[in-house]
């Protein structure tokens, strides 16, 4: 549908006004997913009402993808780009990559568009991520169970990539996080334990007896966290490196099986 100039002025002082940062993009969105004023007005309410705009929308933008979102499930981040590109570099058709915590299915979705030809799981301990990611990855194999436990014993030494954006948020400052956060997604997406890392170290405790030789984890972590995170890396006899990118303000841990 279309906006008069003043009816678009007055959409955008209205979600600025609720603390929409992004007011002119999201009203420009929001109109155009509207077939008509009764449904853009629902919409908007929800959105003044601080759900996420994704979940307004029903889609997510990642990676130049659109892909569905679910109530409860974690949205992907714009600054998990940073864990798409690392991870995809080396990779190539035929390799076995694992998202884990999927959410949405996102990593593996973007992963999928960058390296064709790629035999792609995903798993999440999240019945509602599972259903969600199976809608967005219809030719992977997604797993419903913690960590690495629900994938098939033939993956074990044979996986390229683990690919994780697992949860790193202290449990004491998941109560900090926007509202669009811990108000919508399932805490089980965000809360990371005591120091935020403590389900990254499950994680990599059990990565090398799945990798290749050579393979690699790619997890996702918070700045002040990525010291720990290269520290479990290197207790599970992984070579650990850090890397950032402040455009994305994204950080990862790069973790690789020795050959």
């Amino acid at each position: 549908m279309e906006l008069s100039s003043a009816d678009l002025a007055a959409l955008v002082a209205r979600l600025r006004a609720a603390g929409c940062v992004f007011a002119e993009e999201e009203a420009a969105l929001l109109v155009a997913e509207a077939p008509g004023p009764a449904a853009l007005e629902r919409a908007v309410v929800r959105r003044v009402d601080g759900e996420p705009l994704e979940l307004v929308l029903g889609w997510a933008e990642f990676c130049g993808l659109r892909l569905a979102v679910a109530p409860g499930v974690f949205v992907p981040r714009r600054r998990t780009e940073l864990l798409v590109r690392t991870g995809a570099a080396g990779l190539a058709a035929g390799d076995v990559v694992v998202d884990v915590g999927c959410g949405t299915g996102a990593v593996a979705a973007a992963l999928g568009a960058t390296v064709p030809g790629l035999a792609l799981h995903a798993v999440d301990v999240d019945p509602a991520a599972v259903s969600v990611a199976r809608s967005n990855l219809p030719a992977a194999h997604v797993w419903e169970g913690d960590l690495l436990d629900p994938l098939p014993a033939h993956l074990r030494g044979r996986v390229a990539l683990l690919a994780a954006n697992t949860p790193y948020v202290p449990s004491e400052e998941v109560a900090l996080m926007p509202r669009e956060a811990r108000d919508h997604e399932h805490r089980v997406a965000l809360d990371g334990g005591g120091d935020g890392v403590e389900v990254q170290r499950r994680l990599l405790v059990q990565a090398p007896t799945w990798l290749a030789p050579g393979g690699r984890v790619v997890v996702e972590t918070g700045r002040r966290q990525a010291a720990l995170t290269v520290d479990a890396a290197r207790a599970a006899g992984l070579v650990a490196e850090v890397v950032t990118d402040d455009e994305v303000d994204g950080t990862v841990v790069v973790a690789r099986r020795r050959p």
